[in-house]
């Protein structure tokens, strides 16, 4: 025996099927917006002004710079022409590129050949966003991913 589909039986077939997306987009909205991170800087337009002097300031300096984690150690190297490189000043914030729940600031030891410290790190990505100052005070900025393993 079949049932007769009435206009009420597909108006609620509709109403459940949209109702289930838009709760689906509510949701997926507000992850986006909690977990957000910020803003990178405050006025773009205004950054945008200096920002190939900047990038050519950087390029002239001829740093490597690369970075991983092996044994709960994270190791900074950058290096130039020459050799290892000791800025004058490092500052870093170590976290994962979708949230900051878990962003700290590492403080980095010369140890000869790079810049070590040690830190606890669950496996997955992470970036390491990195400003230090050249001797001859030239600023280089850089976002450094890398991959945790256990």
């Amino acid at each position: 025996m079949s049932r007769e589909i009435k206009g009420i039986h597909v108006f609620a077939m509709f109403a459940v099927g949209f109702s289930i997306i838009i709760g689906v987009n509510l949701t997926l909205a507000t992850q986006a917006i909690r977990t957000f991170p910020g803003l990178e800087v405050k006025n773009s337009y205004v950054a945008s002004q200096s920002f190939d002097a900047r990038r050519a300031a950087q390029l002239a300096l001829g740093w490597d710079v690369s970075a991983g984690y092996e044994n709960g150690k994270l190791r900074l190297d950058i290096h130039d022409s020459v050799g290892p490189v000791i800025p004058t000043s490092i500052d870093a914030t170590l976290g994962r590129a979708t949230n900051i729940s878990q962003d700290q600031s590492p403080v980095f030891v010369f140890d000869g050949a790079a810049h070590v410290v040690s830190v606890d790190l669950e496996p997955g990505n992470w970036n390491l966003r990195l400003k230090a100052v050249a001797e001859d005070g030239t600023m280089f900025e850089q976002r450094i991913p890398f991959v945790a393993k256990r």
